[in-house]
């Protein structure tokens, strides 16, 4: 496959004329609006990883009023996962969901055999943990499927490179393509985006992100059950492993990290971070063997010196901030009042909130404050109307910020944007090849624990 960016791309190289990858026109390929409803006017829909995150998907795409839709196949590498999602969605979306025994396929190559049900124009959801999304990716363009890919869309430079390339080829081909980076949908900061960018906060000179809680997912895990390879474990808890997922740090980060760099305009060019391992055992004593951190800090920094200073807690019993901020030369603003991308946003005079006067307040209406349907209603439209569509580059960028801030923190060294990229390190080669007797990526010790970042130790690699 060649690769769009060379072992030492600039930033600026890669990030000159964003638009160019949605301009493509239909013409290029013949195909029409027509071709990608589909003659009978209904879209099919292929769910590829049938996790909490895929299940809902499927559930907003099934939820879109823009003529008929279908999930007419599932695909998962665990079979408790695609039976329990296929129950709900079918619970809820019965006319909706026609997806037969023969139709619900296991294992590593299971994302083919759900695609290849699909006719060229439909969409395929990839919800599978981040380090397969090239994977499924190339054979979704293959078939010539418009996508829904979750985030994050990679973990480290050499997938980041190919998934640039990728997100041209699907533009060549006039397919769509959403990233579910939602706060982009989001009405609310939409507004906020226009109003900040048009000078009402003056110039942004900070931010502050803050995503605190108690552990969630799988961000910790004890030792790998006997009946169980450590490939699969590694897959089924995916938070807990850098190559999987980027780790709780780019899982649960990424949309705030996001959001503010869109309000911005820009991204950070460099990360210093820091973070620790705390309380590594479970109450009842037993001693967690993931990858990563209780707690991480990061000082982003923009091209014109201004900061974004981002902190994540995965703790019980501690101050739980999850809310993002901008601070500007006339005024302050909340991107996120509460979550990702918590409504409502807005503007006050001051640097302080809590005794500021409130300027402005978004107000979205009923049927759109959702963003995770509005990206879906979005991605929708633009399918049925043919109109350009490709999310692709903002969510390789976005990626490979949050994988900068987490490299740093696990190097203990300032990372910029074209280390992250130019980074030789691919965690996990040779996904496209995967079965179920290969070896996992990560090896464990003979006490069964998994490498874990060693800041100043491991320096030019993350473990």
């Amino acid at each position: 496959m060649s690769e769009i960016i060379g072992k030492s791309t600039s930033r600026r190289e890669f990030l000159k004329d964003t638009g160019k990858l949605a301009a493509v026109s239909s013409l290029a390929m013949g195909l029409g609006a027509r071709a990608y409803a589909g003659e009978n006017n209904t879209l099919q829909v292929a769910l590829v990883g049938c996790g909490g995150r895929g299940t809902g998907a499927a559930a907003n795409a099934l939820s879109v009023k823009q003529g008929p839709i279908k999930l007419v196949a599932m695909a998962d590498a665990f079979e408790n996962r695609l039976k329990d999602s296929y129950a709900g969605l079918k619970g809820r979306y019965n006319d909706q969901v026609d997806v037969p025994e023969d139709r619900k396929f296991l294992g590593f190559d299971a994302y083919r055999k759900a695609m290849d049900c699909l006719k060229p124009g439909d969409i395929v959801i990839l919800a599978t943990p981040p380090a397969f999304r090239w994977v499924h990716f190339t054979y979704a363009i293959e078939k010539r499927l418009n996508v829904f890919m979750e985030k994050p869309v990679t973990v480290d430079g050499p997938t980041s490179k190919r998934m640039f390339t990728l997100g041209e080829q699907a533009s060549a081909k006039n397919l769509k393509v959403g990233v579910g980076l939602m706060s982009r949908h989001s009405r609310a900061l939409q507004e906020l985006v226009k109003r900040v960018q048009d000078g009402e906060i003056g110039d942004v000179i900070l931010q502050r992100g803050y995503r605190m809680h108690g552990p969630a997912g799988f961000f910790n895990s004890p030792p790998k059950p006997a009946d169980i390879s450590d490939l699969c474990y590694q897959i089924r808890r995916f938070h807990s492993f850098i190559w999987a997922s980027g780790g709780n740090f780019s899982d649960f980060y990424i949309h705030i990290i996001d959001h503010l760099g869109w309000i911005k305009g820009e991204w950070p060019v460099k990360a210093m971070g820091l973070g620790g391992r705390h309380y590594r055992q479970s109450p009842e004593g037993i001693t967690y063997v993931d990858q990563n951190f209780d707690t991480y800090s990061v000082e982003y920094t923009y091209a014109d010196g201004s900061k974004f200073f981002f902190d994540g807690r995965c703790m019980e019993n501690c101050a739980s901030p999850y809310a993002s901020y901008l601070h500007g030369t006339k005024g302050v603003a909340i991107a996120s009042k509460s979550g990702d991308c918590g409504q409502p946003s807005s503007i006050y005079k001051g640097q302080d909130p809590t005794q500021g006067t409130a300027v402005w307040q978004s107000r979205v209406p009923r049927d759109q404050q959702d963003p995770y349907q509005n990206e879906w209603n979005d991605l929708v439209d633009a399918i049925r109307a043919d109109k350009p569509y490709n999310e692709v580059k903002y969510g390789v960028e976005c990626s490979l910020v949050t994988s900068m801030g987490r490299m740093s923190a696990h190097t203990g060294q300032e990372i910029t944007f074209e280390q992250m990229l130019n980074c030789p390190h691919e965690m996990a080669p040779g996904l496209d090849k995967l079965t179920m007797d290969s070896p996992a990526p990560l090896q464990p010790d003979a006490n069964g624990r998994y490498p874990v970042p060693q800041p100043g130790i491991t320096r030019d690699r993350e473990y």
